[in-house]
């Protein structure tokens, strides 16, 4: 049995929800009454792979909001509780969604090896980034193509190149062959050091990696006052959009430049679900965010482990296997809908 731990992208929305779900004491209530609230499992659902294996799943809401992160303590808690919940459930393996995998890496929260009286089956969860970041490669070797961008030659800048999914990223498409990798992250030590295992690769500041770049593979968070003069940036121009929440696209308004909501999955058949309603997808009973899918993967192989654990843990092979098993139940990368070119000799006309 796999779960997924996720939670609402605002209060607002997150009340919204919770009176759909029919809880109208937090529908009502104020924002530290939703910061003593305990996580709620809401849905089950059964997912069926083209293999004919089907399996059977939870979603648990942390009951976290992103207006809870200046509350160390609080958003600590959410996650914790929410896993406990997961455990004693009986899931076999759990993902972290959304800032819950965030806040489970930043507070180190493996420190919290026990939840009132549970001790916690660390083997029970994933951070599902090593699905994530075979998604966002996947993505832009898919993609690029169809924008006329040979890779080979590509200058492919990754923003956030120094954490755990940047990172993977950067070893997957230096090993894939693009023409050079830019580096792009806050802190100037973990840059070095990555740039020193591969090898390979320019450190620059984001202004002078976008002018360059022909690939953007954005997997940190936008900074809320960042503005992208989309005049200076190469034409044409692939972004993926990899952090969270996902407001690239709100950022860049060219014909020139393409943006992909990274880290995007869509399934091969609906899923009777509700979860994903609220998750901004365009397909929501098919498409979901990259690490949920890497609890139903490891469900479906019946690896019940830990998958994804720990800052820059993710090899190549790990990344391998789990594409492999992900195109084979089903999955596939998000990728850019390009209006087809007109047919020679013919006239286009508004209607």
């Amino acid at each position: 049995m796999f779960g997924l731990i996720g939670h609402s992208t605002s209060f607002e929305e997150a009340r919204s929800k919770a009176r759909s779900l029919g809880f109208e004491e937090y529908a009502d209530g104020d924002l530290d009454m939703w910061c003593s609230a305990p996580p709620q499992l809401v849905e089950r659902v059964s997912v069926t792979s083209p293999t004919g294996q089907t399996i059977e799943g939870a979603y648990i809401d942390s009951v976290f909001v992103p207006e809870m992160l200046r509350r160390f303590k609080t958003a600590k808690r959410k996650v914790i509780k929410a896993m406990e919940l997961a455990q004693k459930s009986g899931i076999d393996i759990t993902a972290l969604g959304g800032f819950t995998s965030i806040i489970f890496e930043d507070f180190n929260l493996l420190k919290e090896e026990r939840v009132s009286a549970t001790a916690l089956d660390w083997q029970r969860f994933t951070t599902g980034n090593t699905h994530t970041a075979w998604v966002i490669c996947r993505q832009v070797v898919e993609n690029a193509p169809k924008l006329g961008i040979d890779l080979a030659s590509a200058k492919v800048a990754v923003v956030g190149a120094s954490g755990d999914i940047g990172s993977a990223c950067c070893r997957w498409l230096q090993r894939s062959g693009v023409g050079e990798l830019l580096l792009v992250a806050r802190r100037p030590q973990p840059l070095i050091d990555l740039q020193a295992s591969l090898g390979s690769g320019r450190i620059l500041a984001l202004e002078d990696a976008l002018a360059e770049a022909n690939v953007v593979v954005w997997v940190a968070s936008l900074p809320q006052g960042l503005s992208i003069d989309a005049s200076r940036l190469p034409k044409p121009c692939l972004m993926v959009d990899g952090g969270y929440p996902k407001n690239l696209d709100n950022k860049v308004v060219s014909d020139d430049v393409h943006v992909i909501k990274g880290g995007i999955v869509e399934f091969w058949q609906d899923i009777g679900w509700q979860m994903m309603e609220v998750a901004d997808m365009a397909k929501p009973q098919r498409q979901m965010f990259a690490c949920f899918a890497e609890a139903m993967i490891l469900d479906f192989e019946a690896r019940h482990t830990n998958f994804s654990w720990g800052r820059n843990n993710i090899s190549l092979e790990s990344m391998d296997w789990v594409g492999e098993a992900s195109l084979r139940h089903g999955f596939r990368a998000l990728g850019l809908e390009l209006a087809p070119p007109p047919i020679p000799g013919t006239v286009l006309s508004a209607v």
